[in-house]
């Protein structure tokens, strides 16, 4: 990849991450679930609930940042695509994506969190980080597919 398709895969990625965050954060506002990722994200490394949330917005970023590499190799496989194929396959990847992420929040992440909001996770929690990631995923994939980034890898 040369420095221009880098750069505008990390654009496609804090897009995506910002996506994933107004999702969630539209989720948590609800009261549906606890789903206030960018501060549980952030108090993993303060190890407390006040000033949680710079740290984990660049936590978060930085994160979505990295994982658009991934998702803009696979998403640069398909050679013919438009808007909504790209954006769709974006939204399939996040879905596979929160489906492992969720599992691992459920299974490892609450019970070693060191905040006592963030140690219980249930279903809700789970359906969340799900539909935070297919929002990422159609946001990585809008992007990628405007910025025309292309990876080298053909799959179609």
């Amino acid at each position: 990849m040369d420095f221009k398709t880098v750069l505008a895969t990390f654009v496609a990625g804090g897009v995506g991450a910002i996506s994933m965050s107004l999702a969630m954060g539209a989720i948590h506002a609800t009261g549906y679930a606890n789903a206030d990722m960018i501060r549980a994200l952030g108090s993993l490394v303060t190890r407390k609930y006040e000033g949680s949330f710079g740290w984990g917005l660049v936590i978060h970023l930085l994160s979505g940042m990295l994982f658009a590499i991934p998702y803009a190799a696979v998403l640069g496989g398909f050679a013919e695509k438009s808007l909504l194929m790209s954006a769709g396959l974006g939204g399939l990847l996040g879905l596979v994506h929160g489906l492992v992420m969720s599992l691992i929040l459920l299974g490892v992440v609450t019970e070693r969190h060191p905040m006592n909001r963030f140690k219980s996770a249930g279903f809700e929690v789970a359906i969340a980080h799900i539909v935070g990631h297919v929002a990422y995923g159609i946001g990585v994939g809008a992007v990628a597919h405007a910025l025309t980034i292309d990876c080298g890898l053909r799959l179609a």
